[in-house]
């Protein structure tokens, strides 16, 4: 049974750190990783919410 998601929200809040920013000490994959982690959650809420209704 195929799923269909027809609603992904995603949002990014990007700093600099030289400019006084909140720093993380993560390397670039550390940080697509997390992107995605994130993303992935999102959806299943948006799925799950969608299967309560």
């Amino acid at each position: 049974m195929p799923i269909v998601v027809d609603e992904v929200v995603i949002s990014v809040e990007v700093t600099n750190p030289e400019s006084g920013g909140a720093t993380l000490a993560l390397t670039a994959a550390e940080d697509k990783q997390a992107i995605i982690n994130e993303c992935v959650e999102r959806v299943l809420d948006i799925l799950k919410q969608k299967e309560e209704r």
